[in-house]
This record gives structure tokens, C-alpha cells and sequence, in this order.
């Protein structure tokens, strides 16, 4: 896949390899790091290391459809679209802080815009920073709509549950009562990221009087949750070790659980919105989406 010429040279756009994973690791940390510093947010990867771990992750994926933007021979940013639902997960897209401005974001979002056309999803979604007003520019031009406000919460564990509610580790004979709950909801399940979490051991399940009430692949910035009423959620918040990344991500709408999670000590790390492409169904009930939808 090509682009159209820069000033310095043509963007092209390929499939990415894990020879890929170290440079674009460090695109992908410079990049975040570079936007937040200047909103004065802390960064989204402690270091280039950890997105390493993330991309190599996703590039070696089967269900990861990921590409790299070359200028000059030398890689200035990648793409991911998460394929394992109905729903395409569109991220982490990051470009050089030295080559923005230079249409390689665009065309890395092209790309996967492609593919996602190609594989006949019936929507594309993806979570972007609230203060990037390139980013948030850029996506709208390219027909998502913004559906949801979210903030990024953080903070020590809370160690306590409602009254009647209990978390324990999900198992593999649970996906499909988990995937009617998520369609429920959202109208649609996750069930290629739930089988992947509860492979991983990361998955948890929230009973109230003998039955299936909610869901995380894993409360913090790459699992998402669902339940029938915000309980649920509080249970899964409330039995967390810890929130894994920089936080879990809250629709600030849930202005009920917004306030629990800052009664109970949490803090607001950052602002992040949820925007849409294709099919999207207002939800029908409690949710945190991860940091691709």
C-alpha cells in the first residue's frame, strides 16, 4: 500500500513485523508521552519497553491486523485494528513527534479503515485522548462520531464489594453466558477478547444470588466490563488488586459510579473520548470500555 508524496519523501504503508516491535515502540512512547507532557498528563506507557511488550503482543497476534508508515526507508509509525469481534478495535495509531504534520496518520488510518471495510465489520470504533484536538480532528474527518465522555481512573485498591456480590476468576465454560450479557448491553459480544483474558487468567465474573451479573477481561486500560447495574461494576472495582496501565476507563455519564469511584478514593488521571464508526448501540446497561472501545 502507498500514499501520496511528502515534502521529504512518500509515506508507505505495510504489514508490521516483530522486527518492527523495538522502533515502533519507541515511536509509540515518544508520541504519547510528547502529547500528554504538553497537556501536562502523565504518559499513557511508562517507558518503551512497555509498549514493546504491548505491540509485540498485537503484531504477533493472529486476529491483530497491524502496519507500520515508512518515510525514507525509515519507520515513522504504526496501527492496529483489533479483529477479534464484530466490532473493529482501531489502536494504538502513533506517529513520529519529528514526522507529524506529514499525512502518515491519516494513511496508517486509512489503512485499517481498508481492511475493516474488507473484512465487512459491522462497525469500527476506537478511544481516543480528549485534549489531542488533531487526533480528535482527523477521526471526525474520517466519519466516526463521538459517543461517549470518558475519564481514566486511577488510585489504591478499594477491597470491598456490595452486600450479596462476589468476584472470582472466570472460566472458559462462562464465555457464553458472559457473551449474552455483553449483547444485552451492547448489542453485540466480545467473545475473541473474553476467551483471550480468560486463557490469560486475567478474567473475572461477578455472581449475585446464584447468577452472572458482570464481567471484566480485566479492570484497567486494555479490558473492558459489563453488568447488568452499576453493583456490578463496584464489584469488579472494588475486588481489583490494582488497575492495570494508567487506569480503567469510566463514562463520565455514569455520573452514579463516577461518583463512587471518587468517594472511595480514586482520582481522574485523564479525559478520553469513545467515537464510532458504522454500528453503534446506545447501552443498555452498566459498562467500561478499554482503551480500543
Amino acid at each position: 500500500m502507498t500514499a501520496s508524496p511528502a515534502a521529504s519523501g512518500p509515506v508507505v504503508i505495510r504489514r508490521a513485523t516483530q522486527a518492527d516491535v523495538d522502533k515502533s515502540a519507541e515511536i509509540c512512547y515518544e508520541a504519547f508521552s510528547s502529547i500528554n507532557a504538553q497537556h501536562n498528563f502523565p504518559p499513557d506507557f511508562p517507558g518503551p519497553e512497555v509498549a514493546g511488550q504491548v505491540l509485540s503482543w498485537m503484531f504477533s497476534h493472529p486476529q491483530f491486523f497491524c502496519v507500520v508508515a515508512e518515510q525514507n526507508g525509515k519507520i515513522v509509525g504504526s496501527n492496529c485494528l483489533d479483529e477479534r469481534t464484530p466490532i473493529a478495535g482501531v489502536g494504538p495509531v502513533t506517529v513520529d513527534p519529528a514526522s507529524q504534520n506529514a499525512g502518515a496518520g491519516r494513511q496508517l488510518m486509512q489503512a485499517v479503515l481498508e481492511r475493516a471495510a474488507e473484512k465487512n465489520f459491522a462497525g469500527v470504533r476506537l478511544v481516543q485522548a480528549a485534549f489531542h484536538r488533531r487526533s480528535m480532528s482527523l477521526y471526525t474527518k474520517l466519519g466516526f462520531a463521538i459517543r461517549e465522555p470518558l475519564v481514566v481512573m486511577q488510585g489504591s485498591a478499594i477491597g470491598r464489594l456490595p452486600a450479596g456480590y462476589s468476584v472470582r476468576a472466570a472460566a472458559m465454560s462462562e464465555l457464553e453466558p458472559c457473551n449474552g450479557l455483553c449483547r444485552r448491553i451492547h448489542g453485540h459480544h466480545r467473545s475473541g477478547e473474553l476467551a483471550d483474558a480468560i486463557r490469560e487468567g486475567m478474567a473475572r465474573v461477578v455472581e449475585h444470588n446464584g447468577r452472572l451479573t458482570a464481567y471484566a477481561t480485566v479492570v484497567g486500560f486494555f479490558g473492558h466490563a459489563v453488568a447488568e447495574s452499576n453493583y456490578g461494576l463496584e464489584a469488579l472495582i472494588g475486588a481489583a488488586a490494582e488497575f492495570a496501565g494508567p487506569g480503567f476507563l469510566l463514562p463520565s455519564r455514569n455520573t452514579e459510579l463516577f461518583r463512587w469511584c471518587l468517594l472511595n478514593g480514586l482520582r481522574i488521571v485523564e479525559p478520553m473520548t469513545l467515537m464510532s464508526m458504522g454500528l453503534y448501540n446506545e447501552p443498555t446497561g452498566a459498562f467500561l470500555p478499554s482503551i480500543a472501545f
